[in-house]
């Protein structure tokens, strides 16, 4: 199979922890690699933000990122790439009359605007329409529901959003919540199938080098720092547990750029940690690179992801595979990949005093710990390796060029 993925702003070649860049790009480059790996040929569709990029660069074998002109070939914030689709579309549009996919995968909302439309200009051609299949990734509904005034899309998001799910022929949801809020967006149910993120089991396994501890037990915050994150609620639990008597703990942030002065979310939580008289157990770890990740989740007691909302998580899974328990908000993709009570605990959104209750449970039961350690990892395994994923991404493809047919068999007879 022949398959066109597009990411206007989530390039599979960027660092991910990088500005506007993050699981998307992890989901892409993972995701195509493995399709690959089964046999498929993948191209993957970016912006040129680069005037130095090379237009086809090789990702993997089976695996080439084309970039795309659309717009200045400069780092644009994703939220002002709107004004460009237009142009995207037409550069895909262009390669795929010279080179037809058999199915194109599209993430986020205005790459979906950009393969829908390109799929639409090949109708002037002699090619046969390829079925488009759509990940939203994240959701401009729930965006604005949690951030308000905070939200930096474009207000065209409001309907140009939905229309994609509507005319996707399949949308790809990462987990049941999303499903449910593509069904309130006006997406027909049988147009809905769920796939979730996955996991490299390869890179993130319980056994290895465990980063040293500057505490008897330590928390582990990991992500970019913006506000919805929640991390300052994980310093605010912290303090709770100080207070409580768990004096020997430190709490570890990775993801921020570099130190407090040049990260303003790190000032801000540095400031926060003085004011609860917490500073000395606080620790800015900055970014990590991929191959020290696994060390620094194996040396966490719990990794807390407690953010108002998260489509999706990844964090959750690569610390899960890495045998540690996470305390995570009950919201998102977090309710269907965290187990409660068995690879570790739920919490209500936005309740620092119910992450702190959490972390007690686990802090005081190395037992426990253990045991929802073990848990966390064979579920990774048995759910959420991209094996798994990529197989069952392949089947929802194969699904939508049925229909396809079906759908033109179905037209002509008419």
């Amino acid at each position: 199979m022949k398959i066109a993925m597009v990411s206007e702003h989530a390039s599979p070649l960027a660092d991910p922890g990088s500005v506007d860049a993050g699981g998307q790009n992890v989901h892409v480059a993972a995701l195509s690699r493995m399709l690959a790996r089964r046999g498929h040929s993948v191209t993957v569709f970016t912006r040129r933000d680069d005037p130095a990029l090379d237009e086809r660069v090789q990702l993997d074998e089976g695996v080439d990122v084309v970039h795309v002109d659309a717009g200045p070939a400069a780092r644009i914030p994703k939220d002002d790439l709107l004004p460009h689709m237009t142009e995207l579309a037409e550069g895909l549009a262009q390669h795929w009359r010279a080179d037809p996919p058999d199915v194109v995968h599209s993430h986020f909302w205005m790459s979906g605007l950009a393969a829908l439309d390109a799929v639409a200009m090949l109708a002037d051609s002699d090619i046969s329409a390829p079925p488009v299949l759509h990940t939203f990734h994240a959701l401009g509904a729930v965006k604005r529901r949690h951030q308000g005034a905070a939200d930096t899309s474009p207000a065209e998001r409001e309907w140009l959003e939905p229309s994609v799910g509507r005319r996707a022929d399949t949308v790809i949801a990462t987990c049941s919540d999303e499903a449910f809020e593509l069904r309130a967006l006006g997406v027909p149910s049988s147009r809905i199938a769920i796939a979730p993120c996955g996991v490299d089991l390869a890179h993130f396994g319980v056994e290895g080098e465990v980063e040293p501890k500057g505490a008897r037990h330590r928390v582990l915050s990991v992500g970019r720092l913006v506000p919805r994150k929640g991390v300052d609620l994980v310093v605010r639990a912290l303090a709770t547990l100080v207070e409580s008597g768990f004096g020997d703990i430190e709490l570890v942030i990775a993801g921020c750029d570099g130190t407090a002065e040049a990260d303003p979310e790190a000032a801000r939580l540095s400031a926060l940690a003085d004011e609860l008289g917490i500073a000395d157990r606080v620790r800015f770890h900055g970014k990590v690179s991929r191959d020290r990740m696994p060390a620094l989740l194996r040396s966490a007691d719990a990794v807390v992801c407690a953010p108002w909302y998260e489509p999706f998580g990844i964090v959750p899974l690569e610390a899960m595979a890495c045998g540690t328990p996470v305390v995570a908000a009950a919201v998102g993709g977090l309710i269907d990949s965290v187990t409660d009570g068995v690879t570790g605990l739920h919490v209500p959104p936005r309740d620092p005093d119910a992450i702190a209750s959490a972390l007690q449970e686990l802090l005081g039961d190395e037992a426990r710990r253990r045991a929802w350690g073990r848990a966390g990892r064979a579920r990774m395994e048995s759910r959420y390796s991209w094996e798994r994923v990529a197989a069952q991404t392949e089947r929802i493809y194969r699904m939508a060029q049925v229909r396809r047919v079906a759908g033109r068999a179905e037209g002509a007879a008419l």
